[in-house]
């Protein structure tokens, strides 16, 4: 049954009961990743090829104190121009439910929501991790332990750039996720499909990922799994052309006393600014590409 505090869009209600395939995605890539109208655009687009795939999307968010699993197109467009949505991960998602707000969900707060409303696979960009400094801010995202402990499996294109990707790495090690690169074997970078590091892990079939997954469920273990699916050739923007940019932006963001949620948001808007838009475009097209593959994963689920 749907708990009382779960609104089930009517596509996503009707897969779950014939356990068509659901690819779950964020709605902070709508609210905080991206300026209208691009961001409404790029989540019916993200919507309309995990359809493609075979799949329903749903989007999740908490609208007024409820939890969306599933938005409708006035929903969607509503969302994409609140101004003043919540950022929610972990720790605040019962809160904003609890006071009636509105907010979109991170990777942690999704996962949360898609676990709860039996979903098994999450599409987004780029998953949070360990800032640069976190040595002495302690600035580490919620999402890498979320994957330690909720079952779901997360398509991403690696870690965000911004990041330090190999404390980041470090750090899904210790807490035992499986961090599995697909189709080659280096760990991708958000914008680029290198970041110089090795994936510790390797699959190229949708089918094993999901049998992998499923593996791990009957052994009783924890958590989910990330999937680092690097953005595609012709949308990528190399690591070495954007080194500098990021370091540009993180010293702005350290002279303006920006900490917290607000780092990464202006980062990315920075980084924007910086790529002369270069950056959204390539964010676009990782977003798809992830969707695409999600839905292959979920489609493998629902097989079995």
């Amino acid at each position: 049954m749907t708990p009382d505090y779960m609104t089930l869009s009517p596509p996503v209600a009707a897969a779950l009961a014939k356990g068509h395939p659901i690819v779950a995605l964020e709605s902070t890539i709508i609210t905080h990743g991206m300026p209208f109208p691009q961001n409404l655009e790029t989540a019916q687009t993200v919507e309309a090829a995990v359809r493609a795939g075979g799949a329903e999307p749903a989007t999740i968010a908490v609208l007024k104190g409820a939890l969306h699993v599933g938005l409708r197109a006035g929903e969607l467009e509503d969302l994409a121009q609140s101004p003043d949505a919540m950022k929610l991960s972990r720790a605040d998602l019962a809160v904003a439910m609890a006071t009636g707000a509105t907010g979109a969900t991170t990777v942690a707060a999704t996962m949360i929501a898609a676990h709860r409303a039996g979903i098994r696979v999450f599409a987004t960009g780029g998953i949070g991790g360990v800032h640069r400094g976190a040595e002495t801010s302690f600035d580490i995202s919620a999402d890498l332990r979320e994957l330690a402990e909720t079952p779901v499996t997360v398509v991403a294109a690696g870690a965000k750039a911004i990041l330090d990707i190999p404390k980041t790495l470090e750090v899904l090690e210790t807490l035992g996720v499986p961090v599995i690169a697909h189709g080659q074997d280096g760990f991708p970078a958000f914008w680029s499909r290198e970041s110089g590091l090795p994936a510790p892990l390797r699959m190229d079939s949708a089918s094993r990922i999901a049998a992998a997954h499923l593996m791990r469920e009957g052994l009783g273990l924890p958590g989910g799994q990330l999937v680092a699916n690097p953005i595609p050739v012709a949308a990528e923007i190399p690591a070495h052309a954007l080194a500098p940019l990021i370091a540009e932006a993180q010293a702005e963001a350290v002279a303006r006393g920006i900490t917290g949620k607000a780092v990464t948001p202006f980062l990315l808007s920075r980084i924007f600014e910086l790529t002369e838009g270069r950056s959204l475009s390539a964010n676009i097209a990782l977003v798809l590409n992830n969707a695409r593959l999600a839905a292959a994963i979920a489609s493998a689920f629902s097989d079995r």
